[in-house]
């Protein structure tokens, strides 16, 4: 399926150009697309260009150079060729598609005012971002996360690119569904950039779970407090907290009695406690997991687990 959903990505004139990168498509992870620059597909966390012939190769020369004209073309064949009809999405730099894959774009970004962008034209740049739902990456810490039949409010921290989007994502369907460690809980997700749920048209492509409500495209801050008033969740999932207002939300979601499970940009404890917007929750002991994230031989692993009783 997942081949598919790669090739019908691009027009008919320029499948056969992608057809091995789409046989690969459970190693591939992204496929970058530059202007007048060589194909680059990033296949098992490693740098390959794409031939004329579209195969996968180490070397720039002789790689197939992507022409501004058949970028346009592929823009607009995922636009539906209607570009407009798309143009929310592309304010917020990327396009949601069939599977939960995600388009980012770039180009000439045009403000409507100082702190608001109204499109982006001229697009020269497609990142395309490949999904992987992993089901049963949350095995290994599952049973972490509950005490005594009851969950336990978890924060994963992660440096970029270690699979804390993926641990979360299945975290949210075990908690959801309910597992040996506890029963299923109404979950709500905010999921601000569409990469839990990789919803399209509304509809989750990621398995989430049977008891969960997702919140697609809205600010992390503001979600949690409409998803509190609206959905009354057990658990509020979100991914990235990053700034003043997320851990303002989070404490808020707290004191109505629900749980949070959220992921951070942070390498270990010592970088979690460095960031200020942080310390009061920490103080408060808001968390009581914490699930360290790492990379070791090219691959992601749980570093450690550390329990707050």
């Amino acid at each position: 399926m997942k081949k598919e959903e790669i090739l019908h990505m691009f027009p008919a004139s320029l499948r056969g150009l992608f057809h091995t990168a789409a046989l690969a498509a459970q190693e591939v992870q992204e496929i970058r697309l530059r202007a007048e620059k060589p194909v680059i597909l990033i296949r098992k966390q490693q740098e390959y260009f794409l031939t004329k012939e579209g195969r996968f190769t180490k070397e720039a020369a002789g790689a197939k150079v992507m022409d501004a004209g058949e970028l346009e073309q592929i823009l607009q064949h995922i636009c539906k060729y209607s570009v407009y009809a798309y143009v929310d999405e592309i304010r917020q730099g990327y396009l949601t598609l069939p599977g939960g894959h995600r388009v980012g774009v770039a180009g000439q970004v045009v403000l409507e005012d100082e702190n608001r962008i109204r499109t982006i034209k001229n697009i020269r740049y497609l990142n395309i971002r490949i999904a992987h739902e992993i089901k049963g990456a949350a095995k290994q810490v599952i049973s972490e996360v509950y005490e005594k039949g009851r969950f336990c409010n978890t924060l994963i921290l992660s440096p970029p690119g270690c699979g804390k989007t993926t641990l979360l994502r299945d975290l949210v369907r075990e908690i959801s569904d309910g597992n040996a460690w506890g029963a299923g809980m109404f979950v709500s997700v905010v999921d601000e950039r569409s990469e839990l749920a990789g919803s399209y048209l509304g509809v989750a492509q990621n398995d989430l779970g049977i008891r969960t409500d997702v919140l697609d495209g809205c600010p992390k801050a503001m979600g949690m407090m409409l998803l509190i008033r609206s959905m009354a969740p057990e658990v509020i999932a979100v991914d990235e907290l990053g700034c003043p207002e997320d851990a303002d939300a989070v404490e808020k979601v707290l004191r109505c009695g629900c749980h949070i499970l959220s992921t951070i940009h942070a390498e270990d404890m010592e970088e979690l406690r460095r960031k200020s917007f942080m310390k009061r929750l920490l103080a408060e002991g808001a968390f009581r997991r914490f699930i360290v994230l790492a990379k070791e031989n090219g691959s992601c692993v749980v570093k450690k687990i550390y329990r707050c009783e």
